[in-house]
């Protein structure tokens, strides 16, 4: 049976209110006493209910969410997740709000962070711009004992306490690995869509795709990379205008924007056959899968990057540990054979 304050107050001869006190910091008691208690409460091995002492004391967890404003489609997803998240705060005892700033603006991002400095949230998460004025606003904000967690896109080098998302590197390595395995023999060039070198997430997944493609299949020349700024409209122009060169015979979508990708395979590829492989499983990539114009998609649970932020922030609120394997990120793989 687990020790409980009652046996607490037993073990150091105390009041139950006096044991309240010592564990909730608060003044009034005696080091003498003080001391006592927290001899009882190691020796009995008592851990803390920091969960239940929260709901009984009615507390709720006013929490951030900063999002680049983009018209992607798995930003609105991301979007979507958040809202579900919304509709169980009574249950979760969340207060969630949504900033969105635009999209690969560090300046902005900086400027919302130094106004939640003022606001005092429980925790922030945040899709991060990897730039040096924001890694330092968010090791003020840590250093000022904030809870933040970069949410699909990391800040390495920073001090924030946690990262929810897939391994990016990993998933650039699979990408060349499906790719170059799809395409065989063959000799050609390989078009990489991005959306911005300033994320660290699209940056990562670059350097694993390169990394197999020269040590596996150097007879695939892959181009310059195409930043389309995670907009189908860039995307659609860059990738049309790039389909003209006829050596293209592989696709690496690393990042959003896949409207667009797909609306220009659709318009340049009726002749030719080319391989694709994109990120994130929405309804226009789905679609793309069935139809054959997409062969391959890598995907990370918007939803699972959602729940373990809010979990982590929670958990960093109360000092409690974070129980690493629940929130590990895996990478899924679909063909439009096993489409969920």
């Amino acid at each position: 049976m687990r020790p409980t304050v009652h046996d607490i107050a037993a073990a150091a001869g105390v009041s139950l209110a006096t044991v309240d006190r010592v564990l909730n910091q608060r003044p009034g008691v005696r080091h003498v006493t003080r001391e006592k208690v927290e001899t009882a409460i190691r020796e009995l091995g008592y851990i803390r209910d920091v969960a239940a002492a929260n709901l009984a004391k009615g507390r709720t967890y006013p929490l951030v969410f900063i999002l680049p404003a983009s018209d992607n489609s798995f930003m609105h997803g991301l979007n979507a997740e958040i809202r579900q998240a919304v509709l169980r705060s009574p249950a979760e005892r969340t207060d969630i709000r949504t900033i969105e700033v635009p999209a690969f603006d560090p300046a902005a991002l900086v400027s919302v962070l130094e106004e939640l400095s003022r606001e005092k949230p429980c925790g922030i998460a945040m899709v991060a711009t990897d730039a040096p004025e924001v890694r330092a606003a968010v090791d003020k904000l840590v250093r000022e004992r904030f809870p933040i967690v970069t949410l699909v896109s990391d800040l390495t080098g920073s001090l924030r306490h946690h990262y929810a998302g897939v391994d990016n590197i990993a998933a650039g390595r699979t990408a060349a690995r499906l790719l170059g395995r799809f395409l065989g023999p063959r000799k050609g060039e390989i078009a990489v869509l991005a959306g911005s070198m300033l994320v660290r997430d699209h940056r990562e997944r670059l350097e694993g795709f390169a990394a197999v493609m020269a040590a596996e299949f150097p007879h695939l020349a892959i181009l310059p990379v195409l930043e389309g700024r995670d907009d189908p409209e860039v995307a659609h122009r860059l990738v049309a205008d790039a389909l003209g060169n006829a050596g293209i015979i592989g696709v690496y979508s690393l990042g959003a924007g896949n409207r667009g990708l797909i609306r220009a395979l659709k318009e340049k590829t009726v002749d030719r056959t080319l391989t694709v492989i994109a990120h994130e499983l929405t309804a226009h990539t789905r679609a793309a899968l069935v139809d054959n114009t997409i062969d391959a998609i890598l995907n990370q649970d918007a939803g699972h990057e959602v729940r373990s932020a809010i979990r982590v922030l929670k958990a960093k609120a109360d000092g409690l540990a974070v129980i690493e394997a629940q929130e590990r990120i895996r990478l899924d793989i679909f063909l439009k054979d096993n489409l969920p």
